[in-house]
Formats: C-alpha cells, sequence, structure tokens
C-alpha cells in the first residue's frame, strides 16, 4: 500500500519539534528552508502551500536532510546553497559558508566613487574561498576584471563552478597561491583595490568554536595563526606592493579580538592613509579600510 501524503504543514511541525529537542537555532526557520529546498521554491512560498500534500519522497528527503542539521551539519551545506547580496551560491565543505559581514564588506568597496567611477577597474578578492566577494565586485561593477585568490585548490575549483554558473567566468581570473609569491604573479601597482576577507580567527580561538563550524567548515580558511593575524599581515605588505597609488584596501578581521588598532598601525606604516576602521551591524569594528598614498 502507497504511503499517504501528509500535508507541509505537518511535516514542518514534526521538523521543527525535531530540531528543536536537538537544540537547533532557529527551528522553524532552517524547517522551513529545507523544504523550500526540497519544492523548488522560495522561502516565502513555503507559507503558501502548507495545507498541501507534500510527497513521501519529498518527507523522506526533509527528514534526511533534518537529521543532517540536528547532527551539527551547517545548514548551508546541507542546501548545498545560500544566498549572498542578490544571487545564490553553490556551497559545500570546500570553502566558508557566505556570511552578512562579508555582505557588507562588498557594500563597504562598492561605496568607494572611485573605484563606482572606474571604467574597468583592477581588483583583487585575496582570500576567494567560495567566490562570493569577486562575484559580487565582478556583477556590481561590469567594467571590473578581478583576480580570485586562494590557496586552496578546492575552494577555487568551488568559486570557479560559482562564477560559471553567474555568468561572470569571463571577467574573473582564479589564482592557485599555494606554492606561488604574488608579487611574482602579478605586475606592482597593478590593482585599483584589494578586498580581502582572509583567515583571522586566533589559533586557539580554532579549537573553541561552534562544532559546526569548527568540525565542517575548512580550518585553513579559519586560522589566522597565533594572534590570528598571520594571513592579516600578509595581506596588508602584500597590498604595498601590487595597489596602485590611490589603491585601496578592503579587510574584514575579527572583532572579538580587537585587531582593527594594529592592523590600523601596521597599515599605517606601510604608507596607508587615511585608515579608518568600520562597524558592522553590532557596532563592533569588524572592518578596515585604507588607501595607499601616492609617491611613496
Amino acid at each position: 500500500m502507497a504511503e499517504e501524503a501528509r500535508p507541509l504543514s505537518w511535516v514542518l511541525d514534526a521538523a521543527t519539534a525535531f530540531l528543536s529537542r536537538r537544540g537547533v537555532d532557529s527551528p522553524r526557520a532552517t524547517a522551513e528552508h529545507l523544504a523550500a529546498r526540497i519544492l523548488r521554491c522560495g522561502r516565502p512560498a513555503v507559507a503558501q502551500r502548507l495545507d498541501l500534500p507534500f510527497p513521501p519522497a519529498a518527507a523522506a528527503a526533509m527528514g534526511r536532510g533534518t537529521r543532517r542539521v540536528a547532527a551539527g551539519e551547517p545548514l548551508q551545506y546541507v542546501l548545498g546553497q545560500w544566498d549572498f547580496r542578490d544571487f545564490t551560491l553553490k556551497t559545500d565543505r570546500r570553502a566558508l559558508v557566505p556570511r552578512p559581514e562579508t555582505e557588507q564588506l562588498v557594500d563597504l568597496a562598492l561605496s568607494s566613487p572611485r573605484l563606482r567611477a572606474a571604467a574597468s577597474p583592477r581588483l583583487m578578492d585575496y582570500g576567494t574561498g567560495s567566490g562570493c566577494i569577486a562575484i559580487a565586485l565582478a556583477r556590481a561593477l561590469p567594467g571590473a576584471v578581478v583576480a580570485a585568490v586562494d590557496v586552496s585548490a578546492d575552494a577555487l575549483a568551488l568559486a570557479a563552478e560559482n562564477a560559471a554558473a553567474l555568468g561572470v567566468a569571463d571577467r574573473v581570473k582564479f589564482v592557485d597561491a599555494s606554492a606561488l609569491d604574488l608579487a611574482d604573479a602579478f605586475e606592482p601597482a597593478s590593482f585599483d583595490a584589494i578586498v580581502s576577507n582572509p583567515p583571522y580567527i586566533p589559533s586557539a580561538v580554532c579549537d573553541r568554536l561552534d562544532p559546526k563550524v569548527r568540525d565542517h567548515e575548512p580550518r585553513l580558511a579559519l586560522d589566522g595563526g597565533a594572534d590570528g593575524m598571520d594571513v592579516l599581515r600578509q595581506v596588508c605588505e602584500e597590498a604595498g606592493l601590487l595597489l596602485a597609488p590611490e589603491g585601496e584596501l578592503y579587510l574584514e578581521l575579527d572583532a572579538e579580538s580587537g585587531q582593527a588598532t594594529p592592523v590600523s598601525e601596521l597599515l599605517a606604516d606601510l604608507g596607508f592613509g587615511p585608515v579608518r576602521t568600520h562597524p558592522d551591524l553590532s557596532r563592533r569594528p569588524r572592518f578596515v579600510s585604507a588607501v595607499l598614498q601616492a609617491g611613496l
């Protein structure tokens, strides 16, 4: 006898209760995201289908996804996709989950009148991961050419898949920096801006992260060394060589570790100015922007 299809509302209530018992944050929203993925619709459309039958095969898929999230796997990896700004990225274990703070970093860079006015700005996404920053810049600045740099071949492969799916592969160049000195890969003073969300979490803090981050997202993209600033220092130093005069640098960093002050001081010593700190939506010092002074 064929299994009877239950209403979507029943399936959502059951998934929500299960996720709640397992301590998952926002269990109802999580269940709705899973249902929307299975139904191939937007989450708002789920509310319009509550009284409709949810086929047994779909309910089985819902159960598998619910158990994976309850076991600690990030929802974004279970879904296999996540929204970033005005587009959707493929997401999996090869790169960090795109986060709202990084959307703010892109907004900060795109607020630059100089970049907006440039016909063909030359940009670098240093530590591209899923490609979210590089793709966002290429989409927002149609004349831009973006170098997407990473030390992870897996992350670069994912970023390339995303760029192709979103129609910007012809303007994003992917560069494996694992065995490459960027000063040798690019001409000095060849970029108008560098935007970077590098690994910035201190090593000891990485060990204490939420298990769904610590145990599932790539450590290489999280761990910034003893003080969290190993890669940040490298970005700052290489930016001084790679940026054109008056070139702009935009960095995301760890607000909890107080990195804004030492990063700002380092940039000032390297000939950047003005150097500015910018808050995230929680008013924490999350971003630093700087301009490379001409004539240095």
